[in-house]
C-alpha cells in the first residue's frame, strides 16, 4: 500500500481515546484507512467516525481540525498517512 502524509496529531485525549488531527493536505473520509506514525507510535486504523466542532462529519479537508477515535495512544506531532 502507498502512504501519503495527510496530517499531523495535534493532541490526544486518553480518557476517551480520541486523537485531534490537523489535516495539512488532501481530504479524509469515513472508511479511509490511515496509519499514524511517530517515534514510539505505529498503528493502522479504518476511520469509522469523525467529528469537527463537536458535530459528526463524513469528509475533512485541508485546514480542518478533526477528532478521530483511535484504538491506541498517539502522540502530538505524530504524522498521519492515508493508505491507498
Amino acid at each position: 500500500m502507498e502512504e501519503k502524509a495527510i496530517g499531523v496529531v495535534a493532541g490526544y485525549f486518553a480518557k476517551i481515546g480520541v486523537a485531534a488531527i490537523r489535516i495539512t493536505d488532501g481530504e479524509l473520509k469515513i472508511g479511509d484507512r490511515i496509519r499514524i506514525k511517530g517515534h514510539s507510535t505505529d498503528l493502522e486504523e479504518t476511520i469509522e467516525s469523525m467529528q469537527a466542532e463537536h458535530k459528526n462529519i463524513d469528509v475533512a479537508t485541508k485546514g480542518m481540525d478533526v477528532g478521530l477515535k483511535v484504538k491506541d495512544r498517539v502522540r502530538e506531532h505524530d504524522v498521519v498517512y492515508i493508505l491507498t
